[in-house]
């Protein structure tokens, strides 16, 4: 057995070379020949069922605002039962024929049973299932309560929240040859520190649902989305805190983001949609992020280095002293780089 890993060791790597050389052209030239076909033959969204988690807030709010426009059915879901009613509302207006609210909490198993089931019941089908919600903590792993729990939640709404819906969910998504939307982030490959658990969830969404598009085959499409910084109560600096409750900390979000470009909502709702109909395995928002998959996977030491060189305070300082957020307040970069609706401190609460 050791000899042939030891042969395997020599073969693969020139073995791999060569068909890299051989089949990438190839390979490129054939998904933007489809690329093509699926932008002219995109998916007509009238009267089709969406379901939408986390759609109180965020690119939530502004994907049903999105299907909306398109004339599709829509079933919003959250926890906070008087924001919906007002989106579910503006959804309507802008040419949704139909929306229902359902309240829930998807890291709870039963919820995410009964949302589909309300929807599927309601509208008697399914077409496109979006797994969006989802939350965040900025906390050193050294920090975090000995008993996990505030990693715990993270990975229950983050990871399990989109795995229990779409286990509801895919009988009825191969009965309408329909789709799922699943919002990853670049965080799965870009690792800010203080956000690792975070981080791990969005990575094995991708993981797991990599797994599920080979399990479903052509029955369900899945589209994968890596969002970069997009406006949301996440990047207005929204964190669990170690007692459960949601605080908003925006000097910890300035040493998070920084002077990185926060994209718009809508603008990503308007392009998750387009991937979506077109049937995308995955999309970056905005596209120029893609490139930061290129640094981690040619130069992790140079990433890692940088990390640590602007996140982090010197000894004994609070990390509200950390370069990120001098180079910030110094340049007054944050009114050019952080759209209007995540300077304010204020957040939804019901």
């Amino acid at each position: 057995m050791d000899l042939i890993h030891k042969f395997l060791n020599l073969v693969a790597p020139s073995f791999t070379f060569f068909s890299f050389v051989f089949l990438l052209p190839p390979i490129y030239f054939f998904n933007f020949f489809l690329s093509i076909l699926r932008s002219v033959f995109s998916e007509n969204l009238a009267g089709k069922v969406v379901v939408i988690t986390g759609a109180s807030s965020g690119i939530g709010e502004h994907l049903a605002y999105e299907y909306g426009r398109r004339g599709a059915r829509l079933a919003l879901t959250a926890r906070r039962e008087k924001s919906l009613q007002e989106i579910a509302d503006r959804a309507r207006d802008l040419g949704s024929p139909d929306v229902i609210v359902i309240r829930a909490d998807v890291s709870k198993v039963d919820d995410c049973r009964r949302l589909v089931e309300e929807t599927v019941n309601h509208f008697g089908r399914l077409d496109h299932l979006v797994n969006n919600a989802g939350i965040n903590t900025v906390c050193m792993f050294e920090d975090a309560p000995p008993d996990m729990s505030l990693f715990r939640a993270i990975m229950d709404t983050n990871f399990w929240g989109s795995v229990y819906t779409t286990r509801f969910a895919v009988p009825h998504l191969k009965t309408s040859k329909g789709k799922i939307v699943v919002m990853s982030s670049a965080a799965s490959w870009m690792n800010d520190p203080r956000t690792s658990v975070y981080n791990a969830s969005k990575a094995a969404l991708t993981a797991f649902f990599d797994t599920l598009r080979i399990e479903l085959g052509s029955e369900v499409k899945i589209t994968i989305v890596t969002p970069g910084f997009i406006e949301s109560e996440i990047t207005q600096g929204k964190f669990l805190q170690r007692d459960g409750n949601m605080e908003v900390q925006q000097d910890m979000r300035d040493v998070q983001v920084s002077s990185i470009p926060v994209g718009s909502a809508s603008g990503c709702a308007q392009a998750i949609v387009n991937s979506a109909s077109k049937g995308d395995r995955y999309l970056t928002q905005p596209s120029w992020f893609r490139v930061t998959y290129l640094w981690k996977l040619f130069f992790p030491e140079l990433v890692e280095w940088s990390y640590r060189l602007s996140h982090f305070s010197r000894p004994g300082a609070p990390h509200q002293q950390a370069p990120s957020k001098k180079i910030l307040d110094f340049t007054g970069l944050k009114n050019v780089v952080y759209p209007s609706s995540i300077q304010s401190p204020e957040i939804k609460t019901d």
